[in-house]
């Protein structure tokens, strides 16, 4: 009974761990190249693997994608994941609101982006939300974590080589306030009307 329920969880667990991939180039294809029609992804609560490549091989390889943050859920962090490599020590990626990304791509600032970060191997298993959540040259910033709503993202190597890379978007319940604290929130909202009226 005990291995049985053993085999049960493993198997949960690494169904929960395939399910968490919801984009790869080597099996779905290669992400859009083009900021103003970028691939449109799903993405749901916990876990949302992307992989991909970049980098130059007969030219550049930009990949584009957009998703929509659901009702109720917000992205808490950016983890880059192992196998991610940077050919120039360092690769992009940038953010938008909304679903494209209108920054064209000779653009010497990036005035229209949220934000972006240069990633590199150094960052694997880091959490990268927060420094594209800085404003950087012209980026407008963001406070963390990001409700619902449309991202756009773009990624980019402009080194020789093909540079693979992955993320994975956390996505989180926004949380609701206890009992407690509706209850007290009320208590005061109650009290402070009892005073102005007196």
């Amino acid at each position: 009974m005990l291995r049985r329920i053993a085999l049960t969880l493993i198997l949960t667990v690494a169904a929960s761990a395939r399910a968490a991939v919801i984009y790869d180039e080597a099996m779905s294809g290669d992400f859009s190249n083009s900021g103003l029609i970028p691939t449109v992804l799903s993405v749901a609560g916990g876990s949302n693997q992307i992989f991909g490549s970049t980098g130059s091989v007969g030219g550049i390889d930009r990949d584009y994608w957009t998703f929509a943050i659901p009702d109720g859920l917000q992205l808490t962090s950016i983890v880059v994941l192992p196998g991610t490599v940077a050919r120039g020590v360092v690769s992009f990626i940038g953010m938008q609101a909304g679903t494209q990304v209108t920054l064209p791509t000779n653009t010497s600032t990036a005035t229209g982006l949220l934000g972006w970060y240069h990633y590199g191997v150094s960052d694997i298993d880091s959490d990268i939300l927060g420094a594209m959540s800085v404003p950087s040259l012209g980026s407008s910033g963001f406070a963390r974590p990001l409700g619902a709503g449309n991202l756009a993202f773009w990624v980019q190597d402009f080194n020789v080589g093909l540079s693979p890379y992955g993320f994975d978007f956390q996505l989180e319940p926004v949380p609701t306030p206890e009992p407690g604290t509706w209850f007290s929130s009320i208590a005061a909202i109650l009290l402070a009307g009892i005073c102005r009226r007196r």
